[in-house]
C-alpha cells in the first residue's frame, strides 16, 4: 500500500517535466522576439530578422470560400454525424447490463488551399517571402454552418454524405489577404535569381513566423502560455501531496509525507536551473547577433570601399572641369583611405550628397559612361550603411539593457559578458529607391 502511494508523487513529477519543457521553450521564444529589433526591408541582410509590412503580389489567389484576394489561404468542409450505440457488459457476478448512448462528431469531407511566395512591403522597399515551412497565423476569412437545403451545402461541398450524417456542414477558411499587415520573423538569405535577400525556411533557424497579429499580441500570448504551462506542471507535481495529506494523513508516517513533497522541490529546482540555462543561451545568442550586426556594417563599408575608386576615377578623369571637381575626386580618394579594412573607427560620412551636388553643378559628368550607375550604387550603399548601423545600434542596445537588468545581469556575470559600444555618425544618405514586384 505504501509503495502505491510513493508512485503517485513520482508519477506526477515525471508528468510535470513536459509542462516545464513547454514553459521554458515558450519563454525562450518570447525573449527572442523581445531581443530582435524590427528591421526595415531595405536594411535586411543575412540572418534572423524581424519585419513588419503588407502582403503584396502581382498574381494573388482568389480564396475558395470567401473569394478574397490572398497570398495564402486554406479551407475545410466538415460534416456532422451522430449515431446511437448500444453496449452490453457483464459484471463480476455474471449479470448482463445494457446501456444506450449517442455519439456525435465532425468529419472532414473536403479541404484545400493555395500558397506561393509573396512580397512583404514597407516604406523602404519590398522583400520576397517564401512561406513554405513557416508557422502561419492567418486571419479568419469565412465561417458558416449550413443545412442541406441551403445553396452553400452542395455549392462548395461534395455531393456524397458520410455515414450517419446529420446533413449539416461547417465551412471554414483562413488566409493572408492581399495588403494585410503582417509580422514576420525568419531567416534571411541571398536569392538565387538576383542579388537581393529573401525570407525562407532554414533548418537551423530558431523561428520562422508569419502572423497577422501584432508583435505585442504575439509576445503577450507567449507570456500567458508560458506561465500556464509552468503553473500546470507545478500543480501536477503538488496535487498528489495534497491528496495524500487530505485523505491519508492518519495512516502515513510523517517521513513519508515529507518525502511525498520531494517532487515539487525537484520541479522548482529544475525550473530554476532551466531558467538560468535559457537566459544564458539567450544572452549568448543576443551577443552573436550584435557581432553579426557589426559584420553587416563592415560588409557595406567594404562595398563602398570597392565602389569609390571607380567613382573617383570617373569624376577625376574629366580634367576639363573646374578645380572643384578635382577637389571632390581627392575627397573621394581620402574617403577610400578612411574606409579601408582594418582602420579603427569606421567612417560613416556619406559621399553621395557631395557627388550629387557636383553632378547638378556640372551636368556634363552624366555623359561619361558608367558614372550614373556608379552614383546610384553609391547612394544605395550609403543608405544600406545607415540601415545596417541602425540595426546594429538597436540590437546592441537590447544587449546592453539585458546586461544591466536584474536578474539577467546575474546570469551575464557567469559568462563575463561585456556590452558592445554603440556607433555614432554625422550624416546619412537616405535616397528613395523604387520597388519592383517581379519574381
Amino acid at each position: 500500500m505504501i509503495e502505491s502511494f510513493l508512485l503517485v508523487p513520482v508519477g506526477g513529477a515525471v508528468a510535470s517535466l513536459g509542462c516545464l519543457w513547454a514553459s521554458l521553450r515558450l519563454r525562450k521564444r518570447q525573449r527572442l522576439l523581445s531581443d530582435l529589433p524590427t528591421s526595415q526591408v531595405r536594411g535586411v541582410f543575412i540572418g534572423l530578422v524581424e519585419l513588419k509590412g503588407t502582403a503584396e503580389s502581382e498574381t494573388p489567389f482568389t480564396s475558395y470560400l470567401a473569394e478574397t484576394a490572398c497570398v495564402h489561404y486554406g479551407w475545410q468542409v466538415e460534416e456532422r454525424w451522430s449515431r446511437t450505440v448500444t453496449e452490453t457488459t457483464t459484471d463480476s457476478q455474471g449479470r448482463r447490463q445494457t446501456r444506450t448512448h449517442t455519439e456525435s462528431g465532425w468529419k472532414t469531407v473536403a479541404q484545400g488551399g493555395e500558397s506561393a511566395p509573396f512580397y512583404l512591403r514597407d516604406e523602404t522597399g519590398a522583400l520576397l517571402v517564401r512561406p513554405e515551412g513557416a508557422r502561419i497565423e492567418p486571419l479568419d476569412l469565412f465561417s458558416q454552418t449550413v443545412s442541406r437545403n441551403e445553396p452553400l451545402y452542395y455549392g462548395k461541398g461534395p455531393e456524397g454524405a458520410v455515414s450517419d450524417s446529420d446533413h449539416v456542414r461547417r465551412f471554414v477558411e483562413t488566409g493572408l489577404p492581399l495588403h494585410a499587415l503582417l509580422f514576420v520573423v525568419g531567416p534571411a538569405r541571398e536569392r538565387a535569381d538576383m542579388v537581393a535577400p529573401e525570407i525562407a525556411t532554414q533548418a537551423d533557424a530558431p523561428l520562422f513566423l508569419i502572423s497577422t497579429r501584432s508583435e505585442q499580441k504575439v509576445q503577450s500570448s507567449l507570456a500567458v502560455w508560458t506561465w500556464f504551462w509552468w503553473a500546470a506542471g507545478l500543480f501536477i507535481t503538488v496535487l498528489p501531496l495534497i491528496l495524500i495529506v487530505a485523505d491519508r494523513k492518519k495512516s502515513l508516517p510523517p517521513d513519508l509525507l515529507a518525502f511525498a513533497g520531494l517532487p515539487a522541490a525537484v520541479y522548482l529546482l529544475l525550473w530554476g536551473l532551466g531558467w538560468v540555462w535559457m537566459v544564458y543561451n539567450s544572452l549568448v545568442g543576443l551577443r552573436e547577433r550584435v557581432r553579426q550586426g557589426w559584420s553587416l556594417v563592415e560588409v557595406q563599408l567594404k562595398r563602398r570601399h570597392d565602389l569609390i575608386p571607380s567613382l573617383a576615377a570617373a569624376v577625376g578623369g574629366l580634367s576639363a572641369h573646374e578645380r572643384e571637381v578635382q577637389e571632390t575626386a581627392a575627397a573621394l580618394r581620402a574617403q577610400l583611405t578612411a574606409t579601408a579594412p582594418g582602420v579603427a573607427g569606421p567612417d560613416f560620412e556619406g559621399m553621395a550628397a557631395r557627388v550629387r551636388g557636383i553632378v547638378e553643378k556640372y551636368p556634363q559628368l552624366t555623359a561619361q559612361a558608367g558614372f550614373g550607375a556608379l552614383h546610384t550604387q553609391l547612394v544605395e550603399t550609403e543608405q544600406r550603411i545607415a540601415l545596417a548601423r541602425a540595426y546594429y545600434n538597436d540590437i546592441a542596445t537590447h544587449f546592453i539593457t539585458r546586461l544591466q537588468i536584474v536578474p539577467d545581469a546575474w546570469v551575464a556575470r557567469l559568462g563575463a559578458m561585456r556590452p558592445e559600444p554603440l556607433l555614432t555618425a554625422a550624416s546619412f544618405e537616405r535616397a528613395a529607391t523604387p520597388v519592383s514586384f517581379s519574381a
